[in-house]
This record gives structure tokens, sequence and C-alpha cells, in this order.
């Protein structure tokens, strides 16, 4: 599909165009000439005043298929994706059945083919997500697994998690770590703190958290392997992974988005929209977040896109489940945050690839284009109209939001929401 981009901000790094205002003009889904004023006879989008850089990447993407597909299946959950700027998405293995061996990496590798966004599966790191004995790693990895995690179900068991991190550094694959004290935290839905008391809930304390930080850096350290934490949400978790990095371990972390912007004072009308897990934090932790992402500590922002039916949010926020969508919302919260646009390039776009050992894509001629055009100023209203998403678990429908995305494009196709 040719395309012709006017007048575009380059926000790319690696480009060396970056900061430059320029045309980009696109053949058969390659970048042919950047340059002022190009003339072509073919679409165009005029980006005056708008910014162009590579397309987001999640590396934390819940989607239904395997066996959840009334929850969101690829084709709705990449229509989110795209029209939230992201042209790919790593995907959790919370399914049934989980993704736990190479047919199931295999099968949704091909039924993502030839689309906008690519798709990475990510590999059980037990054998059905039980935390009892290794899943088939290898096997995974052959077939096109990047990393393995047990999803949001944290390993509990310090042995599985050594013996992972020893098997995976044998091919140079990654272990994600959801890092959650199960015997500390027990059933609590919120997080431990005054907000909790005032609910009259049982919270989940912030200890949980940084107990497993705390014991899978010893492990990733004694083993000599690389490690990532996903979705740290506490002041202390940023702390530990600072100082570990000071140390010299291999070891990266990601923040969910909605953890850089709501805090559990949003609890307060028992809304179960904004029941997620990890909890919302404190404006203390919220404060420690940002500024780990300013200092280098926290490398990416992910979406952590979990959709649930409307029987299983709507309901009293005890029984509710954990999780909202936001595949379309990321990039504009990460702006309500106060990120600017090459913070919001470099954790949401250029680490996540190379966390995972993927091609990050550059702005510049004869390169393939994987590309996003957005503006930060424009407001919209996201509502049930425009969400491309199954499911509709958001604290944002209904909300005028400000920065969208005008053209997501990738594997020679284009997404204008």
């Amino acid at each position: 599909m040719n395309l012709l981009i006017k007048s575009a901000t380059i926000s790319d790094p690696g480009s060396p165009f970056y900061q430059q205002v320029a045309d980009v003009l696109i053949e058969k889904g390659h970048i042919i000439k950047i340059a002022p004023g190009i003339n072509a006879d073919t679409e165009s989008v005029d980006a005056r005043g708008k910014y162009l850089a590579p397309g987001f990447f999640d590396l934390n993407c819940n989607i239904g298929e395997l066996g959840l597909e009334t929850k969101e299946d690829l084709q709705t959950g990449t229509r989110a994706a795209a029209a939230g700027g992201f042209t790919g998405v790593a995907l959790m293995p919370n399914t049934q059945p989980p993704v736990h061996s190479k047919a199931e990496i295999e099968y949704l590798m091909n039924r993502a083919k030839d689309n906008l966004v690519d798709v990475y599966p990510l590999g059980a790191l037990s054998y059905k997500r039980e935390g009892r004995d290794l899943a088939e790693m290898y096997d995974m990895y052959q077939s096109g697994a990047k990393a393995f995690t047990d999803g949001n179900r944290p390993v509990q068991d310090a042995g599985l998690m050594e013996r992972a991190l020893l098997y995976t550094k044998g091919f140079n694959a990654l272990v994600l770590s959801y890092p959650e004290d199960t015997a500390i935290a027990g059933k609590a839905k919120v997080h431990e703190g005054e907000v909790s008391t005032r609910l009259g809930m049982k919270g989940i304390p912030a200890l949980a958290e940084e107990l497993m930080i705390a014991r899978d850096l010893y492990l990733a350290e004694y083993t000599e392997s690389r490690i990532h934490f996903s979705t740290i949400s506490t002041e202390r978790s940023v702390e530990l992974i600072r100082e570990a990095k000071k140390k010299g371990l291999q070891v990266t972390c990601d923040v969910a988005v909605h953890h850089l912007l709501l805090t559990d004072e949003a609890l307060m009308g028992f809304d179960s929209q904004y029941k997620v897990k990890p909890p919302l934090r404190t404006q203390k932790d919220v404060k420690a977040l940002l500024k780990g992402l300013q200092d280098g500590t926290i490398d990416a922002i992910v979406s952590q896109h979990t959709p649930h039916e409307v029987e299983f949010k709507n309901v009293e926020f005890e029984i509710a489940e954990f999780g909202m969508i936001s595949l379309q919302t990321a990039f504009a919260t990460a702006l309500e945050a106060g990120l600017t646009v090459d913070m919001i390039v470099q954790k949401m776009a250029i680490n996540p690839r190379k966390i995972l050992n993927i091609e990050v894509p550059v702005i510049a001629e004869g390169q393939k284009a994987n590309l996003v055009v957005f503006d930060k100023d424009t407001q919209w209203t996201y509502d049930k109209s425009n969400n491309k998403s199954k499911s509709y678990n958001s604290p944002f429908i209904g909300q005028k939001l400000k920065g969208s995305i005008l053209l997501t494009y990738n594997n020679n196709k284009q997404f204008k929401p």
C-alpha cells in the first residue's frame, strides 16, 4: 500500500531525520524517500504539527484466544492494538488451554499471519501454569516464543524459578516474573493503606511485591541470568531494581501505564473498572514510578490490556475480576501522566523490542515501514462506538482524552482509527 505522510515531525532517536520535519514516501511497505516537499500521485496523510515514530510495542497484552474468545479474539485484539498505535504485541499465556507447548505457539502465530500487528506469543514457564513442572520451553522457543512467563500467576516455588532461569540461559531466552508473594497478598483486592482502611477492605501490602522481587533478583544473580519484572508498582520495587542495575545484574522491568496516573483514591466509589492487579497504589508510589522511568530504572511501559465480559466486571467489587482494557488509551494515559513524546517513544516502541531481542523499526530510507503518526494535543471522547475491543471494561469509557492516533502502518497495511 503506497502512502505519502506530509510534514511530520520525526520522533525516532535512531533515525538520521530525528526531530526534523519532513515528508515520508512509502511504497509497497518500505520507506522510499524522506525529504521536505515530496510530490507523489498517491494517498497522503497531512501530519503537519503531528509526530511520526516507530510503531508502539506492548510487552503485556491479554487476548482470550485460545479458549476465551468471548473476552477478546485475535481479530478484535489486534484491531484495538492498531487503534492505539501498536504494531506489535506480546501475548500473555493466560488462556484455556494455556500456551504451554509448541502447538499453542504455532497455532497463534499461524492465526496472526498477514496482520498489521505483529503477534509474539509468550510461552508459559510451567506446565499448565501450575507452578510445579517446567513447560516445554525449548520447543516453544524453536517455534517462535521469545520469552516465558506464567502470566498473572506468580511463580511461588523458588526452585522452579531457579531452574527456569538456568534452562533459558542455555538458549538466550528471557524469563518474565510477575512479582507477588501470594502468601502475603492472600485474597485481598486492593492496596493495603489508608484507602483500604477507609473502605473497610483487607489490603495487599506492597511487601508482597517487593519480597518476590528481592527473591528473584537473588536467583538471577546466583544463576547469572537475565530476568524481566512485569508491572512493578511500588516505590521500594523501583529502589530494589535500581540497586540491582547498579550492581550489574541483567535485569529489566516494566510498569503498567495506569499505574503512572491512577491511585487507590479512585476506588473510593467501589468502581470495579479500577480493580487491577497489581492494585492501584499511592501517590508516593506513582511519583517513584515516574522517577524510575526518567532515570532508566524502568525500561518499558505496558498496556496490561485485560478484557472481560460485562458479567465479570459489573458486579460487586469484591467478586469482580481484576483488569482493564487499555490498548486504545495507553498513549493518552501516558501523556496525561506527564510523559514527553520522546519518553513515550523510548518506553513504548524502542525498549520493549530490545527487551525481547526483536528488531527495532527505524524511520529511514530503505527501511520497512513500521510506524505510527500521532497528535499529542487533539482531544477525543473514548466511548463504546469507537472502542475496537470486544470488551468494555475501561474506567475511561465516556471520558474525554488528550492525545490521538492518526495512522498505524506495518506489513504494507494501514489503520486509521
